[in-house]
């Protein structure tokens, strides 16, 4: 096989669009901007820096769980329609060399982990065991399947704490669990919405579940998601005292309403991070949050 080509569908493999969701590791980061020892920007720079590091070792530790995903799923990808494409279940990509590239890859992503600080070493060790432990057997157990899902992501944020060495509110691990568990139930509905006779092939556990199941899922964690989001920013020690960060609260509703929508009306869950990356209305809402809070968060520094 050419090098070159397996070179390129292993990158392929990797999913560098679902890198996104390693930005997780900013939060902490963003919301304690005022709090940060260091008073200057270059001391800012660094911990920015920090963060930025330890993004990347998540997003080389997420691309390898995403081979080793794709390597025990070959046989049911090559009956879905769009995943039969992706390059193990094509392939375009030599099992055996994807295999070695994943072990190769995850030496990499942990010695950067370990390289920012130990604690974040440990966090990589367990988001990679968990992960692995997904793709091998968790997602095969009704509901446990999501929460290994929603634990990837507060794993992230815990390991953005750690590469600046600051504590970040409970309820930031809780409002991004709740998050994470809206969007891997949004994301098991498609899935549910869209099986064809041999979709239960394709991901066994889904047996398990039903649309109306699902639907109840999501009534619940959706506005639980809304009531975290509302009660951190009023009650973490590391955002404005005056209560500032309220003003951000209908910039998160709309975000839930709009993401709600789309999971129901246009039946896009399945596919998350596309919805991020291309839902103008969701982007702008985004940006408004971001500019938002940034400010609100510079002006009481």
């Amino acid at each position: 096989m050419n090098p070159l080509s397996q070179l390129w569908h292993l990158l392929l493999a990797l999913r560098p669009k679902q890198w996104a969701k390693n930005l997780l590791l900013y939060l902490a980061f963003f919301f304690t901007l005022g709090d940060h020892a260091a008073d200057d920007f270059s001391g800012e720079l660094s911990l920015f820096g920090w963060a930025t590091l330890g993004f990347f070792a998540f997003s080389i530790l997420s691309g390898v769980t995403y081979i080793i995903n794709d390597y025990f799923d070959i046989e049911e990808d090559r009956l879905h329609p769009k995943k039969q494409h992706r390059p193990l279940a094509s392939g375009r990509l030599h099992h055996r060399f994807a295999l070695v590239a994943a072990v190769a890859l995850a030496a990499v992503g942990l010695a950067l982990s370990f390289l920012i600080n130990a604690n974040f070493g440990y966090v990589a060790i367990v988001y990679l065991a968990l992960t692995v432990g997904y793709s091998v057997r968790l997602k095969d157990f009704v509901i446990i399947d999501v929460m290994a899902v929603a634990g990837g992501f507060v794993l992230r944020a815990a390991a953005g704490a750690l590469a600046i060495d600051v504590p970040i509110s409970p309820w930031l691990y809780i409002m991004t669990s709740l998050g994470a568990l809206l969007i891997s139930f949004g994301k098991r509905r498609n899935e549910m919405a869209t099986l064809d006779a041999s979709g239960e092939n394709q991901r066994p556990v889904l047996k398990e579940y039903s649309v109306a199941l699902l639907d109840q899922f999501v009534a619940v964690v959706a506005p639980a998601t809304l009531v975290a989001y509302a009660l951190y920013t009023f009650t973490a020690d590391n955002l404005p005292e005056n209560n500032a960060m309220m003003l951000t609260i209908p910039f998160v509703m709309f975000g839930l309403f709009r993401y709600l929508y789309l999971i129901h009306k246009k039946n896009l869950g399945g596919s998350p991070e596309e919805i991020f990356l291309t839902d103008k209305p969701l982007i702008l809402n985004i940006l408004a949050w971001f500019i938002t809070a940034a400010s609100i968060i510079a002006a009481t520094r």
